[in-house]
Parts: structure tokens; sequence; C-alpha cells
């Protein structure tokens, strides 16, 4: 039986919040099912754009129903109020995906860049570039802002990111690194 999973990765921000959804069939088969950009400029303030994160990323777990959800890290800036109000934002975004269940791993964006490109230091436009060849798909280039999310996607993707395994490579790893989670009967 061919198997699939459904991975929404997103890239948090305050003002513009960009996602993809991608869909893997069988062996390496993977399909671009949503890419979009959430607008929140025009909210009148934080609290707001925090509201309007939630209700989004929840209409899309729910409309997707990802099995998994990779979510780009904040990059440590000097501007404190601005990794406040996107932690905030991340966290909204996380909340969502808990409170569906849905497993999410955290990249960082030198991560999701090097995974895609190559090159940790990469520039939207390259990303685009790469995911378009790669995903066979063309990209707007309204939508660069969506690409960060459609590359944190793929980037989980590449990683084989099995949720909860502690970053255990098979089972074996798994029980040595976790004595305590075995129940002996």
């Amino acid at each position: 039986m061919q198997q699939e999973k459904v991975i929404m990765g997103i890239d948090p921000g305050t003002t513009i919040l960009g996602y993809g959804i991608i869909k893997i069939t069988g062996k390496n088969k993977i399909e671009t099912l949503a890419l979009g950009v959430i607008m929140l400029n025009k909210l009148p303030d934080h609290a707001a754009k925090l509201k309007k994160i939630f209700e989004r990323t929840l209409a899309l777990v729910d409309e997707y129903l990802p099995d998994e959800m990779a979510v780009e890290a904040p990059f440590f800036g000097k501007n404190v109020q601005s990794m406040l109000k996107l932690g905030r934002a991340q966290g909204v975004v996380m909340a969502a995906g808990l409170y569906r269940d849905v497993p999410i791993t955290e990249y960082a964006p030198r991560k999701i860049k090097q995974s895609i490109t190559g090159n940790g230091n990469a520039s939207k436009e390259q990303v685009s570039a790469m995911l378009e060849s790669t995903l066979k798909t063309k990209i707007d280039s309204k939508y660069l802002d969506a690409t960060d999310g459609l590359a944190a996607a793929l980037c989980h993707h590449y990683q084989g990111e099995r949720p909860n395994s502690h970053g255990a490579k098979n089972w074996d790893q798994f029980l040595k690194s976790n004595p305590n989670r075995i129940v002996k009967k």
C-alpha cells in the first residue's frame, strides 16, 4: 500500500506569515498542496495579529490535515522587541498545531536554506528558484514570503525527522538512549 504524508511548513511573522504544504506519496513523489501568505500589517495591534495567526493556522490544519508541521525558528537579532513579537507568533502557530495534535519540529533559517539550496546564506530568490526546480511548480514573486514556509516543509521531509524520536536513527538507538521509557512486564 502506498503511504502518504502531508507536511505543513510555516515561517511565522507579525507582518507577513508564509506557509507551504506538501504531500509526499510513495517513495519520494512530492506535490505542493498549498502556498500562501497571511497578511497581518493592517491589523490594529499585536494581540489582533496573534489571534488572526491562530485562527488561520488552525483553519489550514483543519483543511489540509497535516501529519507533521515544520516551523522556522526566529533568528537572533539585535532588536529584542522584534524577537519577542516573533517568538509570540511562533508560539501561537505551534499552539494551533498542538491543539490538533500535529507533531512540530523547529528549524533554524540557515538549516532550511542549506537543506534546499546547499547554501545557508541563500536569498529568498535563490530558495524560490530551487523550490520551483525541485517541486516542478511555478512560484509567483508575490509569494516570496511563502517560500520560506514551503522550504521549511521540504527541509523537514529531507531531514527524515521522526517526532519524539529524540534524535535516534533507529529503535535500538532510541531504546539505548531512553532506558527509562522501557516498561517491563
